[in-house]
């Protein structure tokens, strides 16, 4: 299913112009108009889905797949340090487009890009919080 409304339905799917480094029949992946960092791309599914939760299984394990293909060329091509993956779910996460979507983004020794965070603590109450939730 494609939403009429959704930018990244009408670019996954060709009705907006875009730089694609790569495209099959699940996905196009574009170039990404506000990078992070040379090469960066984003994996789009052709068909909607909101986020992670709506995305039928199969594509997001093919999503996988594809960034594991295109990032090898991007890092074999741009000749990168390295990589990160990113998905984001939610406003609160960071998702300003509610079509999922990958972030891939090469990585280059001594670049400024900022995909991380400051280690906090595992605490015994949060350990046994979330493992509860697993029946742990």
């Amino acid at each position: 299913m494609k939403d009429p409304n959704c930018i990244f339905c009408k670019i996954a799917n060709g009705e907006i112009p875009a730089a694609t480094v790569y495209e099959d029949d699940d996905f196009r992946v574009i170039l990404d108009l506000g990078p992070a960092s040379k090469g960066h791309a984003l994996i789009l599914p052709k068909e909607h889905a909101a986020n992670l939760f709506e995305l039928p299984d199969e594509i997001a394990a093919k999503a996988l797949v594809v960034a594991k293909k295109v990032g090898k060329q991007l890092f074999d091509g741009l000749g990168c340090d390295g990589f990160n993956l990113v998905q984001n779910n939610g406003e609160a996460a960071g998702q300003t487009v509610f079509h999922f979507h990958m972030h891939l983004i090469p990585r280059y020794k001594g670049d400024t890009v900022n995909v991380g965070w400051k280690p906090g603590e595992l605490t015994e109450e949060t350990k046994a919080q979330v493992l509860g939730i697993f029946g742990k």
